[in-house]
């Protein structure tokens, strides 16, 4: 070995060391967290980020970087370590770079506090470097195949001959917890099925969790598992063989037509005295006698805490920072020269890359004429959809195998299928895998491009964590939920949704949106896409519903607001109001015309959105939902859950207190009261109860 291979030897080893006294040193200042896998799997981390990853520390977000997805997030140190270490510079919301530490040592001592930069488990937005919100085991590798699939298409949408725009790699690091999820067996078997080479997954193998050997429950063979669903597998049985890890890596690169997954035998808490006995099995600290007897082990000065040795900066500096640099300027470079030559195409990867929408986005949106027969929620958004579509070219999405259903089918020419063999095409066919679409629709987001995917209601419940999860990112999802209601009839209470629209709306930053004609889908569509940070669950009706007169009722335009009035008594004050969405708008109209008839002043109001609705200031809401009108009735084809906000302690609501039934819808309607005589019944009870 020559002298400076010995150097850089001892300095790979001192760096890997560094990121495990950090894991430790964090993890016992905080009293709280894992520190064994970060110690187990420092040295596979290490080699990936300082010998393969195209990553420049210094701008974090330049386009064509390769993804590094930690899965583990409980093991959340191993990642701000090296986010630390490599001197990862901070970026704002404006994209701009700070010119100060994403992780700063500071951090590190702070671990797991309020307002450090290194939170428990990582979080986007909140530390520059982290490509993404994990912490729900399985979350983290799923979404990788959405940032895999948007690498492709980013390549066959924007590559020319002499411009590799984009052809960058995403790693995900995961563990035993990651495997036995069952979303990443949903995305692992897509990723199969779509021969995603640029996606490579490091699977911790150590057999512990938290009950303790993985025996306990978990016995198959992984690294079989996912040979069958047509990935490559390489087994490593030393997480410490850092040549045996680069090899791997190699193969990884080299490979074409499957992604890889590299199955790595490790112990957690490598290095401490009693390893997998102690507390690093376990999701504590280690405490402070084995802290130092670990440090002691790793030859490391025992009584040093949060010690960054004489040289280590330099040497990331030297590997992971020169490299990055070098390939971001060069890319860089290489974009101005396909500015030139592609301007067109130059234009659209700046504004998707800034989530801008392209000028005349809109200039096709249809205008629906009214009509008593009208539309379903599902087809005026499918003529919507492909309106859209044409005209901003990273939309893109699918369904859970509910397209012809759901009606999400992007169909103008040229829109085509993504596939194993057609990297342009605009559909995402995701299989039967609801849960697996969240994650792909999050990484999809995640990667700049604008990504849809939907189901029917009643899966949402499958959906959840994802969606979840972009809300706490900020990312703009967007979920097109059909079969909104106890309207999809015969097909009875397993597939009639109830609860789902409570639960979907106590989800802080989602924003739901059940449009309640045809004229409102647009609007609808139109808030989503100018939407930049929200993630969206729009909520369509199979059944048809009336395109109501807008020359005589209320501008559709009101639903960018959540709530607007749509009717009013022909003159004066209401005594009454009427308050509905979706399918349930057309029977409040109904009920109101009927009202109007008998004289009684009665005003409805069209609330497609609560979340958009309760963002507007107060003298809006008040003048939509005057406090001194009590006298309110409510109507939803859902969970009377939460309804007294708008309808008050003493207002009616029309909903459904039970599971619903299989029957015609008509008979269903008629059972459950969704009819306009019991809606005026009611408006007429609300006004002698509140004489």
């Amino acid at each position: 070995m020559t002298v400076a291979a010995e150097r850089d030897a001892n300095l790979d080893n001192l760096s890997i060391t560094t990121i495990r006294t950090l894991a430790m040193d964090a993890v016992q200042a905080a009293n709280s967290g894992h520190p064994g896998t970060p110690m187990a799997m420092a040295p596979v981390a290490y080699t990936l980020w300082q010998r393969f990853l195209r990553f420049d520390p210094a701008d974090p977000i330049w386009p064509n970087r390769d993804r590094y997805v930690h899965s583990m997030g409980h093991a959340s140190t191993l990642l701000y370590a090296l986010l630390h270490l490599a001197r990862v510079q901070g970026v704002n919301p404006a994209y701009e770079t700070l010119g100060e530490p994403s992780v700063s040592l500071e951090d590190i001592k702070n671990f797991r506090q309020l307002d450090s930069a290194c939170p428990g488990h990582p979080e986007y937005r909140w530390t520059s470097g982290v490509e993404t919100t994990t912490g729900p085991l399985g979350a983290g590798v799923a979404t990788s195949v959405g940032m895999a699939i948007a690498g492709q298409w980013q390549a066959a949408h924007f590559n020319r001959p002499g411009f590799e725009l984009f052809d960058y790699d995403v790693y995900a690091l995961g563990g035993d917890g990651c495997m036995m999820e069952g979303v990443s067996a949903e995305a692992a078997s897509l990723a199969g099925h779509l021969k995603l080479s640029n996606l490579c997954w490091l699977y911790d193998n150590n057999r512990i969790t938290i009950e303790g050997a993985t025996s306990l429950a978990f016995t198959e063979d992984v690294g079989s598992r996912f040979e069958a669903y047509g990935w490559r597998v390489e087994r490593l049985p030393d997480a410490n063989d850092t040549e045996a890890v680069a090899a791997a890596l190699d193969a990884f690169r080299s490979e074409s037509e499957r992604p890889t997954l590299i199955v790595v035998d490790s112990h957690i808490g490598y290095g401490a005295p009693h390893k997998q006995d102690t507390a690093a099995a376990h999701g504590e600290p280690l405490g402070e006698d084995e802290v130092r007897a670990t440090k002691r082990a790793y030859g490391w000065p025992e009584d040093e805490e949060f010690l960054v040795p004489d040289g280590v900066y330099e040497h990331f500096a030297s590997g992971i920072g020169t490299r990055g640099a070098a390939a971001r300027d060069g890319w860089l470079e290489n974009f101005a020269r396909y500015e030139q030559e592609h301007p067109g195409l130059a234009d659209e990867s700046r504004r998707m890359q800034r989530r801008e929408l392209p000028d005349g986005w809109d200039k096709d949106l249809p205008v629906f004429e009214p009509d008593e027969k009208g539309h379903a929620g599902r087809d005026a958004s499918a003529l919507t959809l492909n309106a859209i579509a044409p005209n901003v070219p990273w939309l893109l999405g699918g369904s859970a195998d509910l397209s012809p259903s759901t009606k999400t089918r992007l169909t103008f020419d040229g829109a085509g299928d993504f596939s194993a063999d057609d990297r342009h095409g605009r559909n995402l066919h995701f299989g039967v895998r609801e849960h697996a679409m969240g994650s792909v629709l999050n990484g999809l987001a995640l990667s700049k491009v604008r990504p849809f995917g939907s189901g029917f209601l009643i899966f949402s419940d499958y959906a959840r964590t994802p969606t979840r999860l972009s809300a706490i990112m900020e990312i703009p999802t967007i979920t097109i939920f059909t079969h909104d209601s106890i309207g999809v009839g015969e097909d009875g209470p397993t597939h009639q949704p109830i609860e789902h629209l409570a639960a979907l709306r106590s989800m802080p930053g989602l924003v739901e949106l059940r449009p309640g004609d045809a004229n409102e889908v647009v609007e609808a569509w139109r808030w989503i896409m100018e939407s930049r940070h929200d993630p969206v669950a729009l909520i369509l009706s199979r059944q048809n519903m009336v395109t109501l007169d807008r020359s005589k009722y209320g501008s559709a335009e009101g639903v960018r607001r959540g709530g607007y009035v749509l009717a009013e008594p022909a003159d004066g004050a209401p005594e009454v109001i009427l308050i509905a969405t979706g399918t349930e708008v057309q029977l409040a109209v109904a009920a109101h015309e009927e009202l109007t008839a008998e004289g009684i002043k009665a005003r409805v109001v069209s609330l497609p959105s609560w979340a958009l609705f309760d963002r507007q200031p107060q003298e809006y809401r008040d003048s939509v939902l005057p406090p001194e009108v009590t006298a309110r009735v409510a109507v939803e084809q859902a969970s009377t859950f939460g309804w007294e906000r708008y309808a008050g302690s003493m207002g009616a609501v029309i909903g459904m207190e039970t599971f619903g039934a299989s029957a015609p819808l008509k008979e269903l309607q008629t059972k459950f009261g969704f009819t306009p005589e019991n809606v005026v019944e009611a408006a007429k009870a609300q006004l002698g109860s509140h004489a």
